[in-house]
């Protein structure tokens, strides 16, 4: 990604080796002598000042989550861009307003009257309104479900609009420094909406046809793009070509296809950020409605929901959706999650100013406020935060204490050599499922923040390691990263 360059002091650099040594194999000391603190102490500060990464803003802070102790650390109150690392404020700040349990509704709300006549058909008299209060997994699928509920009325026909009640988020569907890289169509910049579905995004599925003819492709979800092109099927072992270039058109999307797919592919789908996410949902409500064989005499706009609710979904608990953040490092469901604070804390409209001051609160309710912390968005996402190091495990340490949200902060975490961001890390036996962290990457930032859990019912041990300034140098950074981790591990199992 294309970012602008962070406005932050050059790390301290201290005389150590240029390399970060392998963790000792074993250690006669006690597990929290003074020499095996050092040695703990001596591998941060080699990753300071290893001179790969000269240039480098770098903090580190790894403490010892039952007694608080500061085992290591260098420029731990340096504020630094975390990238997905603020994945971790969001989570936690959620689990401590929200909780757990807390479900997203989506309703179908609208009047019913016979249709009269000796029918027994239904008719939904006036708009049908469809009202959400930021549920970021919102599918088609879902919706589906929620128009088979109305057909259990006997409902034959929309009389009016479909009406899409968006007042729970504000007007500003772009989130904060999403504006940084404005032409960017790929899923993981979408538009945030209190009502949203299939994270406000389209897909196109292209299935090939017999050679020399044409594919077939669809978009989902349904109603929303005006399409046009053409697809064509190639010979077998031909390289796919498929172009889909995308547009505003005024409330929906257009879309014009081009290029080629082998005869002998498997389905292949594209997925793409919406442009302007508010009446998605209402598009392809009409449109499911209508392949229901429900018939809609209106149009799909904005408006109020009224009348009766005619069909609810209720979205997973929020301790499952969190899965998305930790594991999968969804920007999307951070946004959403991020904003939907502001609506239950602060009030409704919900804005992002409204739920940064949220989660800056919550930070100084639970001890982890530091000087220079800035949280703008919810995801870490472009250049638009600044956190520490110390704050960081501040929150660590804070959630795993905590018995009303700990178990849950923990499960949504990657696991060391298991899933999520950090399946194909940790893999030996001092890590494997005994790290439990959030990664971040963006072009100049690469951290990684957790947990080391330890045997013999001792909490964990926590760290934060935030490298700013690596553009070119992602590798190293993460490499150093994980061989500090794996000192951190090789201590915690003393």
């Amino acid at each position: 990604m294309k970012r602008a360059a962070l406005a932050i002091g050059l790390a301290l650099l201290l005389a150590a080796p240029a390399a970060l040594p392998d963790p000792p194999a074993q250690s006669a000391s006690s597990p929290d002598s003074p020499d095996r603190v050092s040695e703990l102490d001596a591998a941060v500060r080699a990753v300071a000042s290893d001179r790969a990464l000269e240039g480098a803003a770098i903090g580190v802070a790894i403490i010892d989550v039952e007694s608080g102790r500061v085992l290591a650390a260098v420029n731990e109150h340096l504020a630094l861009n975390p990238a997905s690392n603020a994945k971790l404020y969001t989570a936690g700040a959620a689990l401590a307003t929200l909780h757990g349990e807390h479900r997203y509704e989506t309703t179908l709300t609208g009047k019913l009257e016979s249709e009269g006549g000796g029918s027994s058909a239904t008719v939904i008299s006036g708009p049908l309104a469809i009202r959400g209060f930021g549920d970021p997994s919102l599918t088609t699928a879902d919706l589906w479900a929620m128009v088979q509920d109305l057909k259990s009325y006997g409902v034959k026909r929309v009389d009016g609009d479909i009406v899409v009640d968006q007042r729970f988020f504000d007007e500003q569907t772009t989130p904060p420094a999403f504006d940084q890289q404005a032409n960017e169509w790929s899923s993981f910049r979408a538009p945030v909406s209190a009502v949203a579905i299939d994270e406000n995004c389209v897909t196109l599925t292209v299935r090939p046809g017999p050679a020399g003819g044409g594919a077939r492709y669809e978009f989902d979800p349904p109603g929303f793009v005006d399409a046009d092109g053409a697809i064509k099927t190639a010979d077998p072992g031909a390289a796919d070509n498929v172009e889909l270039a995308l547009s505003g058109n005024g409330s929906r999307m257009a879309a014009h296809v081009s290029g080629a797919i082998a005869s002998d592919s498997r389905v292949v789908r594209y997925t793409r950020r919406s442009e302007d996410p508010r009446l998605l949902a209402g598009f392809a409500l009409k449109a499911l409605l209508e392949r229901a064989d429900v018939r809609v005499t209106g149009d799909v706009k904005l408006g109020t929901a009224r009348g009766h609710t005619l069909a609810r979904h209720l979205s997973e608990p929020l301790s499952s959706l969190l899965y998305a953040l930790g594991k999968q490092s969804d920007n999307f469901y951070a946004e959403m999650i991020y904003k939907s604070l502001a609506g239950e804390a602060k009030g409704r409209p919900a804005k992002a100013g409204d739920a940064s001051e949220v989660v800056t609160q919550w930070l100084d309710r639970v001890g982890a406020g530091d000087a220079g912390v800035v949280v703008k968005n919810g995801s870490g996402l472009f250049d638009a935060n600044r956190v520490t190091a110390q704050s960081v495990v501040g929150v660590l340490r804070w959630a795993w204490r905590d018995p009303s949200v700990g178990p849950e902060y923990v499960a949504q975490l990657s696991v060391g050599g298991v899933d999520g961001t950090l399946h194909k890390r940790f893999r030996q036996e001092a890590t494997k499922r005994r790290v439990r962290a959030k990664t971040g990457t963006l072009d100049d930032v690469i951290a990684l923040s957790g947990y080391v859990l330890r045997d013999g019912g001792r909490g964990p041990l926590a760290f934060s390691i935030l490298f700013n300034r690596v553009a070119g140098k992602q590798d190293r950074a993460r490499r150093a990263a994980d061989k500090l981790v794996e000192h951190v591990a090789h201590y915690a199992m003393k």
